[in-house]
């Protein structure tokens, strides 16, 4: 098993903002250049500018995870202008509410492409260049709606798929020096809790105080917090880490 490489490349998906552009600017202030995946190729640009003015190096490249030949073509393209990758963060997914009784066959389909064949896609694409390095980093982020979440059945059987995704990639990856693991965030501030928000009619710093009087540790998260752990699960020192989930929601899960 090789050591980690000099100058690691991470490819973030959904890097653009949100969790996925916290996770992004944390790898680069630890070392990593950066490839932050995205539908908004508009919006990844402004992420990675802001990480290329605080010295990092980072490359915005459009991607729609649920589409082969686009994922093809953004992993090719960062093979090619950043060097292959050994980290992988798969972020990218939607969360809307629809009931089962008014669940058309399209949102379930539009909804596991996004959360679970996309990171599938991904996956795919780039992990034959973690194991030819003998050493990589997959983090998955999954969500505590994996345990069930009233109207988002859909949301929720993607985010749970990814669970026994990552366990089963970690049995496969482990003798080639490559952990897989997840993250399932609680009640993070996002563009997702504050769609939230308005859909029950609440301005979005009122959905905050309720959402932080049922935590525990009695605030809602911010995605540095997510940063955070994923930061650990990447580091050497997580290297005897592998097939885990952890719950990043201020209390016990479950």
């Amino acid at each position: 098993m090789s050591t980690p490489p000099q100058n690691p490349v991470a490819i973030v998906t959904g890097g653009a903002r949100g969790i996925g552009a916290a996770v992004a600017a944390r790898l680069s202030r630890e070392g990593h250049t950066v490839a932050v995946l995205d539908l908004d190729e508009a919006a990844a640009a402004d992420t990675a500018g802001a990480i290329t003015r605080a010295g990092g190096r980072a490359l915005a490249v459009r991607c729609d995870v649920a589409d082969e030949a686009s994922v093809t073509a953004a992993t090719d393209r960062v093979v090619a202008e950043l060097g292959p990758p050994t980290v992988l963060v798969n972020n990218a997914g939607v969360g809307p509410v629809a009931p089962i009784t008014e669940m058309t066959a399209e949102q379930w389909d539009h909804m596991l492409g996004i959360n679970l064949r996309g990171h599938f896609l991904v996956t795919r694409a780039v992990v034959g260049h973690l194991v030819a390095a003998g050493w990589g980093r997959i983090v998955n982020i999954s969500s505590i709606s994996a345990l069930g979440d009233d109207g988002r059945s859909h949301y929720s059987s993607a985010k749970a798929g990814l669970l026994g995704f990552t366990k089963s990639l970690a049995l496969e990856l482990a003798p080639h020096g490559v952990t897989v693991n997840a993250i399932g965030p609680g009640f993070i501030v996002s563009d997702m809790t504050a769609a939230s928000a308005r859909r029950v009619g609440r301005t979005f710093e009122e959905h905050q105080r309720a959402a932080a009087g049922s935590i525990p540790v009695g605030r809602v998260g911010q995605p540095a917090d997510i940063a955070h752990t994923a930061s650990y699960l990447i580091s050497p020192d997580a290297g005897f880490v592998t097939g885990q989930v952890i719950y990043v929601a201020g209390g016990p899960v479950g």
